[in-house]
């Protein structure tokens, strides 16, 4: 009975059948979703990108929209803060803030460059 259970050896229409999908949805729908470290989403996550991360130096690709109004002297702090829940290191800082524009000078977004 275990090897049909598994090889899922069961005609379709035949209660053994109904048994196994019960089965499967029920772990579906009934898992927590700790047991699969599944967090739930961080508003505006997709507009952060990390980049790269060499010599202690982290590069995150920031849009423009998320820092949008935002005076220059201030966006640095801003950053920081978006960035710390963004990775969940609380000793990550902002060291540098360079805007990145497209080929007709028009801002897509900004380089943060970080350290822990």
């Amino acid at each position: 009975m275990l090897k049909r259970f598994i090889l899922w050896d069961f005609p379709r229409g035949v209660w053994q059948y109904d048994v196994v999908v019960g089965i499967i949805l029920a772990f579906i729908f009934l898992t927590p979703r700790e047991w699969f470290g599944d967090q739930p989403r961080i508003p505006k996550a997709s507009s952060i990108s990390m980049i790269s991360s060499e010599s202690g130096v982290s590069a995150f690709f920031v849009e423009a929209s998320l820092v949008a109004g935002i005076p220059e002297p201030q966006r640095v702090a801003k950053l920081t803060e978006l960035l710390k829940i963004r990775t969940g290191n609380k000793r990550l800082n902002v060291t540098r803030v360079e805007p990145v524009r497209d080929s007709e000078g028009e801002l897509e977004g900004y380089m943060a460059f970080a350290r822990p």
